[in-house]
């Protein structure tokens, strides 16, 4: 239901069955791409149990869905239950911190999952090593050597968002010497 709640908190509310299989039938005849993938989630396993989850991906998969986003399972054993039960491709969540024990990419695909997410890994990454960052700063005023170590050099962010192409786009349409300003369109 709308506002929708992260499958891994606790309160969460999920519509009718019949509604969302009506929802993916819209998506299903709707689309232009063969090759766009409709993956229908849900969140039934936190809230009604694992039996009602599987026949709720059961109906998503006779509308239509390509795949089955399983959010929230708790067990392995879980994961293999609504494997053995739903003949589509599986979708498992890794989210750090919520209610399913973190298995490896191995023990996914060996469960027989075709893919699996770690929706928010990186950014917690991130702002762990950003909030130890501003408390040294704070701390010290300076970035540390030990800081400079860690961090991505400049010339790894160049490469990877390739700014040297973007520079020479940029150079191609406008220079930006003032003395030199020749606009080429």
């Amino acid at each position: 239901v709308n506002p929708k709640r992260c499958g891994h908190l606790d309160g969460k509310e999920v519509v009718p069955t019949d509604l969302m299989v009506r929802r993916i039938a819209a998506a299903v005849n709707e689309r232009r791409d063969e090759n766009f993938i409709i993956c229908a989630r849900t969140d039934a396993a936190g809230i009604h149990g694992i039996d009602e989850a599987i026949e709720r991906a059961k109906a998503y998969a006779g509308a239509g869905a390509d795949m089955i986003f399983t959010e929230a399972l708790y067990t392995e054993e879980d994961f293999e239950k609504f494997r053995a039960a739903v003949d589509i491709p599986l979708l498992a969540n890794m989210t750090e911190f919520g209610k399913t024990k973190l298995l490896s990419a191995q023990q996914i695909q060996e469960l027989g999952y075709n893919a699996v997410i770690w929706p928010v890994s990186t950014f917690r990454v991130a702002m762990g090593a950003t909030e130890e960052f501003l408390r040294d700063l704070q701390t010290d005023g300076l970035q540390s050597e030990e800081w400079l170590e860690r961090m991505q050099h400049r010339s790894r962010l160049y490469e990877l968002v390739r700014y040297e192409e973007y520079n020479d786009f940029d150079q191609s349409v406008f220079t930006y010497s003032q003395d030199t300003y020749k606009p080429t369109f």
